[in-house]
């Protein structure tokens, strides 16, 4: 499992994917960091936090896109399957160096905190609480786009339809504003990420929140492992 973990790892800085992601995340949080507190001269990072909700869903396909539809397309997968390492572990290995480099992404974060503590006195438990809860969000987009990569051989499609994905659950709340039947609006209310995340934003961490992301990576993750599993032995 190691062994796959650093190869994933180590795939994304040998192609241009790993700086251009991080760099194009670290970029969009600057200008939003700088024009929502340093240009405005507010030490209240929400705005920042949360304008970065949809920065995410575009982010992260990109990271995601290769982890498996590389694999089936150049049909190094077959040596995967054959190897005495299990079906779980591969793709928690791949998963594991997706998070990775988002974990870089967040770190952004802590320098915008830094920097602002120089000019103001910043809400440190706010900030931290963010971090967490987008660790948390984009741990839950991380395990649908690897989802989504392993049922392609394409990289394009496999970005393409994870951004679709993505989009689509931004668009829950919306949706759910026009439904009339009450017990149904209540279930796209559950399922809605932007929500939950503004919860995050605000700095109002909630167990039900936590768990609900948490259960969505797993769900994912284990999706993943019956799709390989029924391509190993198909």
């Amino acid at each position: 499992m190691s062994a796959i973990f650093k190869r994933e790892l180590s795939s994304y800085f040998s192609s241009p994917v790993g700086y251009v992601v991080t760099a194009a995340f670290m970029v969009f949080s600057g200008l939003y960091f700088y024009f929502y507190c340093l240009y405005s001269g507010t030490s209240n990072m929400y705005t920042v936090f949360q304008s970065m909700f949809m920065i995410v869903l575009f982010i992260i396909p990109l990271i995601t896109m290769r982890l498996f539809a590389e694999d089936k397309k150049q049909k190094t997968d077959q040596a995967l399957f054959t190897s005495p390492v299990s079906i779980a572990s591969i793709v928690t290995a791949k998963y594991l160096s997706a998070m990775v480099i988002f974990l870089l992404c967040l770190c952004s974060y802590i320098i915008e905190g830094v920097v602002l503590s120089f000019i103001a006195q910043p809400d440190w438990s706010v900030i931290i609480g963010n971090v967490f809860g987008m660790f948390l969000m984009g741990s839950a987009f991380t395990a649908i786009g690897i989802f989504v990569s392993s049922m392609t051989e394409s990289v394009i499609v496999a970005a393409i339809f994870s951004f679709v994905v993505n989009i689509v659950i931004s668009l829950v709340d919306a949706i759910a504003s026009t439904v009339e039947w009450q017990f149904l609006k209540n279930i796209l209310n559950a399922l809605s990420f932007q929500t939950r995340y503004g919860n995050f934003a605000l700095g109002l961490i909630t167990l039900s929140d936590v768990v609900f992301f948490i259960t969505t990576t797993f769900l994912f993750l284990f999706l993943t492992d019956r799709v390989i599993e029924r391509r190993r032995w198909a």
